[in-house]
Order: C-alpha cells, then structure tokens, then sequence
C-alpha cells in the first residue's frame, strides 16, 4: 500500500515530532500553572530570558518541558538544549522529555558535533559547553532554539564557565534558567540572570517564578524533614603532637571546630557507627511504618570515607549499599539501579548531592565537612521529594553550629547576592574552616597536620520546622529511640505535635529524677563546703554532674537561638563575655552554672 507524503506524521519525514503541548498524563501542579502564565506574560512581552526558581522536589523539570512543548508545538522554538550539571542528570532529562514527546540525545559529544535527525534536541553538561562554546554557537545559531539552564548557578562555577555559556547561547530563541538554590558562596554572575539592587545596596539576582520549601511543604509538594543532629566528645592529635578533646558543636576556634567535626566523621572512631547504626533503625521504622521501599543516602567526603562508610552500613543492615564514585564510569547505572530496586543504602561522594531523582529516599546521613548553604540545601533536597502527603524525612547530621543554623532556616529563601558575599556565622570564616569545607575525591595525605583519636556520639536535638526539640540522650537510650521510632508516615502538624509531646515526657521524667535525687541528699544530710564542684554530687561521679550542666546550657542555647535567631556561637561567646571563664569544654561546674542560670533569666 502506498502511503502519501500528506499521510506522514512529521518524524516519518525526517523531523522530530511536535509533543502535544498540554500532556493529559502530567497534570501541573498550581505552582507551576502559575509559573507557566508567568513565563506566558513574559514571553509575550518579548522577553528572552526566565528565571524559575523552586525547591527541589518542587517539579522544575516537567515545568520546564511543558514550557519546551508549547514553544516546539507553537513553532517559536524548532529544537532544545539541555545543560545539566553531571552526566547523569542528562539521562534524567531525556527520560523525562521522553514522557511529553520530546526526544532528547543524551549521548551527544562534541567530537560528532551532530546528532540524528530523530531527536529534538540535546542534553549537554556545563563542563561540555565550556570545552567547545564555538561548536554550540553554530549550533543554536543554525535553528530557533530553546535552551534550558538546569541548576543554572552552576554556570558561576568558573569564570570560563560562565563566559562559555554566555557565547554559546547568546543568539537563542528562548533561554529558560532553573534552579532549586539561587545563591552562591562567590559573586561570580550567572549568566542571563537579572539583578537588581536592594534597598540594602547589595545587587541580587531576580526570579520570574519562585516557590519556596516553606509553600511546597504546605501544598504538600514536599516532604517535612526532621534534623537528628549528633554531638559526642572527640579527640584528635595536632601537628605538634599535643592531644585535645572538645565536645562536638561546643563553641571553639575554627580550627577545632574543624579537626572536631572530621574526627566524628572518621569511619575508625565511634561516632559514625553510632550514627550510622542510628539511621538504619530510623529507616527501618519508615520501612515497617508505611514506606516498604524505603531507601537511606549517605553523603560522604571522599572516596576512602565512602568506602569505609559502606563497610560499616554492611555490618550494621546486614545487606550489600550501593556505593557511588564520581570517577567511577558505571556511577549512572549504579544510581538508576538503585532508583529501581528496593535497597537499604547508597553511598556517595558528592554525584547524588544535586538534581538526582531518587523519590523514594527517605534517611540521609549528612557525613561531609562541606558547609556551604548551597551544598547543604541540594544534599537536603536528595530527601524531600514527596510520593504521598504523609511521607516524611529524617536527616543525620554533625552537631555544628553551621549546620544547626542552615538545619533551622530550611524555609528560608535567598537571592544570589552579587556584592559582598552574607556574613558566615561567627568563628567560621577563616582558613582552617575553608579547608574543612573543600570538596574532596581523595583523602588526605598521610603528613596532614591532624590526626583523629577517639569519638563518642549522642543525640544532641531534633530540629523540624525551625524548632528545636529533646534533650541530650546517649546512643541506643530509650530517650533516643523516642525519637528514631517516630512514624513514618506523618503529616507536618502531626510530627510537630509528637516532637512536642516526647520532648515533654523526657523534660517530665529528667524532673522526676532530679525530685528523687535531691530527697536522697536531703536523707544523707549536708555535705562539707569545698571549693569547686563534689566529687560526687547527687551521689554521681564530676564528669557525670558537668555532663548534665553541658547538655543543660546547649538546651538552653537552642532555646535562645530559636528565640532571638542569633547563632548558636555568638550566644555563648556573649555569655563567656558576662559570666567569664573559658569555653565550656573547659569551664567548671560552677562556670556552667551560672551561664545556665544567666541564659534562664534572658530566656524569661
């Protein structure tokens, strides 16, 4: 039977197919309707450029290929340019575009220069853009094209980046930037970005479309995130040979902070067993409470690290992680059999910290000394992808201050400021914590001037929803499991609600001891005045009585710190300030008390 050129669909004829512009198999969210009448408006204006910005797990990506389906179906646009920032996301985006009728080439390499006829367009990485910009200016220039910027602050990355993206797709039709965190740690500009001044006189970026954590989580969009955020006492060796121990999220120098917080982390030392060990209860609770597929990510510094984490998890779970390599050329398939499968765990440096879609992880272990707002808001965001509006998440983290502060101000939205950079919180802003927070595939080398010894953990506080809840409790306590052996399955009001009852039960039973204990020392009769702390107070050894004083200043710290907003270290510099005396790791009993009876009065 012979068949006319009239009866061909338009890829028989050698082009790509026009996707249907409205899918009836993807139903938009309000947010992205409303951003899709905001890119409309735009566009009829003449505008170029839009700027989208959403939380991950928000959906940019079906946003983006409606937009693309309405520009291809209404002839403004004849072929797409993806730019993703790892290889493995361009599979992702061509998989997705695949769903509205959109074929992108996700194997495109700039030694072909040229794709088939079949697809519509490509999915390129940033680092492929900047190692030809003249090949995709031919490119864009020889069709109307739509480029999409996908985690668009990565083309800041490097100043060349930013110049090749800028050459490459100048002369594009349309030009559509994404991103799940708009701000930067540096003032590199990103290119076809609008900024503007503020009323503070600092220049920042400007978005089309924004949609925060705080909306998503109330549309339930998102998933709620619980923080368990792990403390301990760690000790390390310096260069010098001296041997200190100083509590985790303590206020210290930079440079202890730093040797402290890589010493939870050494795969050789108690903490991250204790953490880790910790998780994997937490995902098992989720797994029996609703989530059968639960699945946990581990987000390590370096390769040594995540092998060793690896190890441990197959100890503690009794099955096999997937471990996850950025050199490693099976990383994609290792992501997307995991994606697939029903596996406890997944370890990996830094390939799944952005833009990878694994919905049903539900545990992380934050296990890098990365600090970043930036990293931590996209490691974050590997978790909150919402299947159904009672799934919630849980994420371990280090008990540091910077991490507290960015676990606490999780709804908060930023602009990528271009002028001076925002002020890092007090004590973290020289040398030694930049070095802490530098993106490693490698370990250090053996004469690093720092050597991990000893670390203990245990369950600092419970952050959700900017609050912060709980006592101190040690790990594998019964005050402890109140928390990991939360539901999995919980609306946002509802974990609030439970967060507050346990932390009421565990402040009620620590009164009830104190009654107790303070009746048997009224029985014994007085004891002879000393100079310092009891021996044996309450019937208890010292470094059990200046144990409790510490935990009992860190609660009431948090407490100031969601009070006021100031951070967790300029409180107890300020009470260092009023009441004298050294850091608490050092301070005695009575030190302690008195910046706790001082902080009871500023919390009156």
């Amino acid at each position: 039977m012979s068949v006319s050129p009239q009866q061909l669909q338009p890829h028989q004829l050698g082009a790509p197919p026009v996707p249907d512009p409205s899918p009836a198999s993807r139903p938009l969210r309000a947010w992205q309707r409303a951003a899709l009448d905001r890119y409309r408006a735009a566009s009829g204006a003449g505008s170029r450029d839009f700027l989208a910005v959403a939380t991950p797990g928000a959906g940019k990506t079906t946003f983006a290929l409606t937009v693309a389906a309405e520009l291809l179906a209404a002839g403004i646009v004849t072929t797409i340019s993806v730019v993703a920032p790892t290889e493995h996301l361009k599979r992702q985006w061509a998989d997705a575009a695949a769903g509205l009728g959109i074929s992108l080439d996700p194997n495109f390499r700039n030694s072909a220069g040229a794709t088939s006829r079949d697809y519509t367009g490509v999915a390129l990485t940033y680092a492929q853009v900047a190692a030809h910009p003249a090949l995709h200016l031919a490119r864009t220039k020889s069709r109307r094209t739509l480029v999409i910027l996908d985690e668009v602050h990565h083309a800041g990355d490097a100043l060349s980046w930013g110049e090749a993206v800028r050459e490459a797709f100048s002369p594009a039709a349309r030009r559509l930037a994404l991103t799940g965190t708009p701000f930067r740690s540096d003032v590199n500009p990103i290119p076809f970005v609008t900024y503007l001044p503020g009323a503070d006189g600092v220049t920042r970026s400007v978005a089309d479309s924004s949609y925060g954590y705080s909306e998503a989580l109330r549309d339930g969009v998102v998933r709620p995130v619980i923080f368990l955020a792990y403390s301990g006492e760690m000790s390390w060796r310096t260069s010098a040979g001296a041997e200190l121990t100083a509590r985790l999220g303590e206020p210290l120098t930079t440079e202890q902070t730093a040797h402290a917080w890589r010493t939870a982390l050494d795969p050789k030392g108690n903490w991250m067993p204790a953490v880790l060990a910790a998780a994997d209860t937490r995902l098992s609770q989720v797994r029996r409470g609703g989530m059968p597929d639960a699945g946990g990510l581990v987000i390590a510094t370096d390769h040594a690290n995540a092998r060793a984490y690896a190890a441990l998890l197959r100890r503690i779970s009794g099955t096999e992680p997937t471990v996850v390599l950025s050199d490693d050329p099976t990383a994609s398939d290792r992501i997307e059999a995991f994606r697939r499968s029903d596996a406890r765990w997944m370890v990996a440096v830094r390939m799944v910290s952005e833009g990878v879609d694994v919905p049903r992880l539900a545990v992380g272990v934050y296990a890098t000394s990365v600090a970043t707002p930036l990293f931590f808001a996209q490691a974050v965001g590997r978790f909150v992808r919402g299947r159904g509006r009672a799934e919630t998440a849980s994420v371990f983290v280090p008990s540091v201050p910077v991490l507290l502060d960015l676990a606490g101000q999780m709804e908060v939205q930023r602009d990528h400021a271009l002028d001076k950079p925002l002020r890092e919180p007090e004590g973290f802003d020289d040398d030694a914590l930049r070095e802490a927070n530098r993106r490693r595939d490698t370990a250090d080398k053996p004469d690093s001037p720092f050597t991990a010894l000893e670390s203990s953990a245990e369950l600092d506080r419970v952050i959700f929803d900017g609050g912060e809840f709980g006592a101190p409790a040690a790990a594998g306590s019964a005050e402890e499991e109140d928390f990991l052996g939360l539901p999995g399955l919980l609306e946002p009001d509802q974990v609030a609600t439970l967060l507050r009852q346990r932390q009421a039960s565990q402040l009620a039973a620590e009164r009830g001891r104190k009654a107790k204990a303070a009746r048997q020392a009224e029985a014994a009769g007085p004891v002879p005045a000393q100079a310092g702390p009891r021996p044996a107070e309450e019937g208890r050894p010292v470094h059990e009585v200046i144990g409790e004083l510490r935990r009992e200043l860190n609660r009431l710290v948090a407490a100031n710190n969601h009070r006021t907003g100031r951070p967790h270290g300029m409180i107890h510099a300020e009470l260092r300030r009023t009441c004298g005396g050294p850091p608490s790791g050092q301070a005695t009993a009575a030190q302690l008390q008195a910046r706790i009876d001082t902080l009871r009065k500023w919390n009156s």
